[in-house]
């Protein structure tokens, strides 16, 4: 009997489909000489600090530095105790593989899905052999083609190191900074991280930089000329920052002036397609014409996989290998036979395919994203939309190239040199794909479609001097942050670190919209409209932190550096755990020493804890007691507290009568708030007695 243990119960599904194990079983499915069981994504974690004793966030525990690190049952949310689903999944793993003389690893084909069974193989004490099955794609086909071509276990001993080293890494610098901060600012539901604070730092300095900008005027100066019915407008080589010497020059044009045409040159050129979408450029135009979240563009993305639809979604690469390109025509075959890109089978009617996004060496755990052949149905508005995303794009990737022709013209006019500079389409080719995308500077140069020979004289029949003025750096979207995070390596000094980052930047793909969350969670960042600005509490995060290696994206670049090493055996994970440890303390030493001055009332007793003291934000107010952190929100029955609501309730135990509240149903209403038994707020009315302790 062999067992095959995949991530996710639908993913254990089909690959129990493909192999005949087709009898029901609770917890994993039997026949044909296999068990096919699944993991539930992680079941066991790196045990908190609770579980090592620190029950206490104090300074004289930091840093800490676990040894051994502990594995544990992953916790129910919001609880501190074993989740039941994941013990119940763990036991039944665990008689699959004492039933099987073999194990198959089919969790996800990546650094997470090798940590994940690696986990759970050491937790339950194996040493049976094991083969992995690693596929981009769960179509029975590739299903079968990564059965008959299983591949040792042993070969992914580095992936599994790794993994291991970047968890464990994880967990010290962001377990201890976190304390850390705790414990200088007595503040709560804090976090540091080497991804989320370097991304909070990005936030935070693109926001000063807009908010400090002091836009300039300056000046552009064209004229107009004519050919018939027709026109072109040209503009002055220079902009001008005075308007003074940009009059003085318009001055000289007058009524009788003409202009010599000087170069006519033409350039035909092809554009290439776009490459095909990894994760990270799915999720950015997913924000920008869909309007949902880094998350959200994930989880639909992982259910169009496991619902066979497109290939494995956390992919940091937008290419494919030699051998996928073979099957390349047949998925778009099956594309244009869907209803909604039927009319572009013209395009592709030569056969030839662009290969732009074909490069064997550029792909790296798994290929760019694809559809899989298979027809959609029963999808939601929403998963058709980003499917029809990620199949549009495959058709612009291997359609033709566009060709184009620019045409440059000079003409000069009373010593003065301009320029017009057009382009026109031969033959659109992907871009009949994509009019949309046809005019990507609405506010071009030139005007008009007159067309001049050079030493032809032309009579200047009109002139322009238009005031523009500079514009700040743009606040961060969703899609524009990750485009930020994606690149963040640009800027890292070190060659080898800067290549280490070339292709994941800060965080990966997978990672990237969970970090994202975070900042949100923490309130360290908020939308405004499209926009992604930080908060007061993000930017006082970010005051006491930009300096510290904490906040360094070159952290990230190093890490991954080291990561990559190890994974090919060329640096073992004792030593990259050494520097770590190292780094850990350091950053821990850091923290600990920034000195947060008061920030609110500070003076208000906490109604829970009583030891600590209530800070007033703008969103809610929080006990300073890193082990109470009660937190009471400023916006409730539709009303905004006000600072004088607060002190009244944390110092008499009730607010004034407060007029225009409303219930559920938007009705309106006048009472009292004050603190329920487990100190949440609760409307208390007029007629009723003020609980008792309530001072009048």
């Amino acid at each position: 009997m062999i067992a095959i243990i995949a991530e996710k119960p639908s993913v254990a599904l089909d690959i129990a489909k493909v192999v005949g194990a087709r009898k029901k079983r609770r917890g994993y499915l039997e026949g044909n000489g296999y068990k096919v069981t699944w993991s539930l994504g992680h079941l066991l974690t790196l045990a908190m600090p609770r579980d090592y004793g620190y029950t206490r966030i104090t300074a004289a525990d930091l840093p800490m530095f676990p040894n051994p690190f502990k594995l544990i049952v992953r916790r129910a949310p919001g609880k501190d105790t074993p989740d039941p689903d994941a013990v119940r999944q763990l036991n039944i793993i665990d008689s699959v593989f004492t039933s099987c003389s073999s194990i198959i690893v089919a969790t996800d084909a990546g650094r997470e899905g090798e940590l994940i069974f690696r986990y759970i193989y050491a937790h339950l004490g194996y040493t049976k052999p094991f083969k992995r099955l690693w596929i981009s794609s769960l179509t029975d086909r590739a299903i079968r083609e990564g059965l008959a071509n299983l591949r040792p276990g042993s070969d992914y001993d580095g992936l599994y190191a790794a993994a291991d080293c970047r968890a464990k890494a994880d967990w010290l610098v962001g377990i201890n900074a976190s304390r850390a901060l705790s414990v200088a600012s007595g503040l709560g539901n804090n976090s540091l991280g080497r991804v989320q604070t370097p991304t909070l730092a990005m936030v935070c300095a693109r926001y000063r930089e807009h908010k400090a900008f002091v836009p300039s005027d300056y000046w552009q100066l064209r004229i107009t000329l004519r050919q018939g019915e027709d026109f072109r407008q040209f503009r002055h080589e220079e902009d001008f920052s005075d308007q003074a010497k940009a009059r003085e020059l318009l001055a000289r044009i007058g009524p009788a002036s003409k202009a010599t045409i000087g170069v006519v040159e033409r350039k035909r050129s092809l554009e290439a397609p776009p490459l095909l979408y990894d994760l990270t450029a799915l999720q950015k135009v997913c924000s920008d014409r869909l309007e949902l979240a880094a998350d959200e563009t994930l989880e639909i993305a992982q259910r169009l996989y496991e619902q066979k639809l497109i290939s494995y979604p956390r992919t940091g690469s937008r290419h494919i290998p030699e051998d996928v390109m073979e099957e390349i025509p047949a998925l778009l075959k099956a594309l244009l036979l869907l209803p909604e890109y039927s009319t572009y089978t013209t395009i592709f009617s030569d056969g030839e395919l662009s290969r732009r996004s074909v490069d064997t060496g550029k792909v790296t755990d798994h290929h760019a994203l694809l559809t899989t052949g298979e027809v959609p149905v029963n999808l939601t508005s929403t998963e058709r939309s980003v499917y029809q995303m990620i199949a549009h794009r495959m058709l612009e990737a291997f359609a033709p190239p566009c060709q184009k022709e620019t045409l440059l013209m000079e003409a000069t006019t009373e010593g003065m040199l301009f320029r017009s500079r057009s382009q026109r389409i031969i033959a659109p080719g992907w871009r009949a794909l994509s009019p949309q995308a046809e005019d990507e500077n609405p506010d071009r140069e030139e005007r008009g479609s007159a067309e001049f020979t050079s030493g032809e004289v032309v009579p200047v029949s009109g002139t322009n001097l238009r005031k523009a003025h500079t514009m700040p750096p743009p606040l961060f979207t969703e899609a524009t942050l990750l485009t930020a995070m994606e690149t963040a390596g640009a800027q890292v000094a070190d060659p080898e670190a800067r290549e280490a980052m070339k292709e994941l930047g800060l965080g990966t793909p997978a990672t990237r919209a969970s970090i994202l969350l975070t900042l949100f969670r923490r309130e360290y960042i908020e939308r405004i409209g499209k926009s992604i600005v930080p908060t007061e509490k993000g930017l006082y995060i970010y005051d006491r932190t930009r300096e510290m290696h904490i906040a360094d994206a070159a952290l990230t670049g190093g890490w991954e550096k080291a990561l990559c090493m190890i994974r090919q055996g060329e640096l073992k994970a004792e030593s990259f755990m050494e520097s770590i440890a190292v780094y850990a303390r350091q950053v821990t030493e850091e923290v600990i020493s920034i000195r947060f001055p008061d920030v609110g009332a500070g003076t208000l007793p906490c109604p829970k804890c009583h030891a600590g003291k209530m800070i007033l934000r703008r969103r809610f107010a929080q006990c300073t007691n890193p082990e109470c952190a009660h937190i009471v929100p400023r916006r409730f029955l539709n009303m905004d507290l006000t600072d004088t609501h607060f002190e009244q309730l944390f110092t008499t135990g009730a607010t004034e009568l407060i007029r225009g509240l409303k219930d559920k149903d938007g009705q309106s209403f006048d009472a009292l708030l004050s603190l329920a038994a487990d100190c949440s707020l609760r409307p208390i009315f007029p007629e009723e007695p003020l609980p008792s302790g309530t001072k009048q």
